[in-house]
């Protein structure tokens, strides 16, 4: 054999496979050290700019809460100082059945994110088999001269090999064992980044899915909030009703008697028994919606419908509105908001997929290895003569793809067009909902306050036309009159607290509050590991 010499200029005998060994290790070293100094191709992400303004909307000036520029409180429904309220959203942060199955969703990309990962490491695997094997004489033994023993009733012992070397002066081929074990290795060499791509997209998803699952929080959060306020907003419409059904029930006695008493019409008699049946007619939907909005807070915390009858079935009072309602800097918002975190790391995933499709379009290298050992008998695997081994690189370049690998390419880059678009839409929307949220708040608490005002009114004109109506200066049509007005008044009085408790919460919504210190995680900027 010819003898050959390294780059150190060492001579060696090709036909060694010691040095053959130490030629082929060099050369894997050599390749290694041109893989780290790849390069990594496809355009790099930066985190896009969100425009955003100095300051929030101007409340308005009679407003009783305000709209401050003050630290949010992560757990903002705590500012209602209620602890019935509280401790229904720490219960379904705890047991929402919507969150866990947003939670196993992350947990997922987790595992799609550590099977991208794997490709940057070496694959290796061990192997052992036993096969009792016999080649064809009519195959390609044949072609060597091999021919077929006829009326033979022995098989070969396995002792012998056969091919070339044994088919001169013999006749037929030998049946043989053949038991092996060893190790085979493979990695693919990163020299254009195609890995590591692959790695920073499903990175990028794995964080947009946790955002999906902080937009799930956030939305249950508010969903909570909204039902508890609705449910106690119900039972003061219905303890408010009951009310009024004992004044009109009383106000059926009274023209009854006046009746029987010759100083009232019959038409007095229908017009309030009409109007005492009226209000009853009112109460079986209000009862309705109380059991519905029982259910669906048993519902979010993962419960049976009526589970939570005992604990919150008796009335009490709408959760005021705080004074003051901190709502952070409008600089903040691209970190608070899950939905335009999430549309980020979309956006990152389609620009990282874009290096993978340019990758495509060269050489991939995968360096391979195997070592095994293989005897004819079981007794020799432990002989150092029964090793073989193989390893070195493999290159594979497309040459024709039928334009696959171009619209591929074409594919990824109008996805992150894509992707763009819609940042630059959740960011818009956004602020949308911010605004709109604010305008409804300040709006909310002037209507209740001017509501305020008109029942107590109200209940003056009550006083008065029944007064006027026992004195006989004026006739019942007047006392119904006032106390239908009354009845609606304080229904939308009801209903205007809680429109300002609910706007709290549509403001929180909005802004994304309720996870950053009681549901901690990561912060977008956040380099991925």
């Amino acid at each position: 054999m010819p003898e050959m010499t390294d780059m150190s200029g060492v001579k060696f005998s090709g036909a060694h496979p010691l040095r053959q060994a130490l030629f082929s290790g060099r050369t894997f070293l050599a390749v290694t050290l041109l893989a780290l100094a790849g390069c990594t191709v496809g355009p790099d992400f930066h985190q896009p700019q969100v425009a955003t303004p100095e300051k929030w909307r101007d409340p308005l000036p009679k407003a009783e809460s305000r709209v401050t520029s003050a630290s949010t409180d992560p757990a903002w429904w705590t500012l209602f100082n209620d602890p019935v309220l509280t401790r229904l959203e720490n219960e379904v942060a705890a047991s929402n059945l919507d969150l866990r199955a947003a939670s196993a969703r992350l947990a997922e990309s987790n595992a799609s994110r550590l099977i991208a990962s794997a490709a940057q490491f070496p694959h290796m695997e061990a192997n052992a088999s036993y096969a009792r094997e016999r080649a064809s004489t009519n195959g390609i033994l044949g072609l060597l001269g091999a021919t077929e023993r006829e009326g033979t009733d022995s098989i070969a012992s396995g002792t012998q090999g056969f091919g070339p070397a044994a088919i001169p002066g013999s006749i037929g081929n030998p049946s043989f064992n053949l038991p092996q074990y060893g190790m085979n290795a493979s990695w693919e060499v990163d020299f254009w980044g195609h890995v590591r791509r692959q790695v920073e997209a499903a990175t990028a998803a794995m964080h947009g899915t946790e955002e999906v699952r902080r937009d799930v929080l956030v939305s249950l959060m508010a969903e909570t909030a909204r039902n508890y306020i609705d449910l106690r907003a119900t039972q003061s419409q219905i303890d408010i009703l009951n009310h009024n059904i004992d004044i009109a029930r009383h106000s059926v006695q009274l023209t009854q008697l006046r009746f029987d008493q010759g100083a009232a019409t019959r038409l007095d008699v229908a017009e309030a028994t009409g109007q005492l049946h009226s209000f009853e007619s009112r109460l079986s939907p209000l009862k309705s919606q109380e059991i519905h909005l029982l259910n669906a807070l048993s519902f979010l915390v993962a419960r049976e419908p009526g589970a939570l009858n005992v604990e919150l079935g008796k009335a009490a009072p709408i959760p005021p509105a705080p004074l003051e309602v901190p709502a952070g800097l409008p600089s903040q918002l691209a970190e608070r908001r899950p939905d335009i975190r999430m549309a980020s790391e979309r956006l990152h995933a389609a620009t990282a997929s874009i290096g993978v499709a340019i990758a495509d379009f060269f050489p991939r290298v995968t360096l391979s290895g195997s070592l095994d050992v293989q005897a004819l008998q079981f007794s020799g695997l432990g002989s150092w003569a029964s090793r073989q081994y193989g390893f070195g690189p493999t290159a594979t370049l497309p040459i024709f793809e039928g334009g696959r690998l171009t619209g591929q390419l074409r594919l990824r880059k109008a996805q992150e067009q894509e992707a763009a678009v819609l940042f630059q839409r959740t960011v818009l929307k956004a602020w949308e909902e911010i605004d709109d949220a604010m305008a409804a708040f300040t709006a909310a608490q002037n209507q209740r306050d001017r509501l305020a005002e008109a029942v107590h009114e109200n209940e003056i004109a009550v006083d008065i036309a029944r007064s006027q109506y026992v004195q006989g200066a004026t006739d019942f049509l007047n006392v119904l009159t006032v106390q239908n007005a009354l009845l609606a008044s304080q229904s939308a009085l009801v209903q205007a607290t809680a429109n300002v408790a609910d706007s709290v919460t549509h403001l929180y919504r909005a802004l994304g509050g309720g996870w950053e210190k009681v549901y901690p995680t990561r912060t977008m900027h956040q380099k991925p590991a």
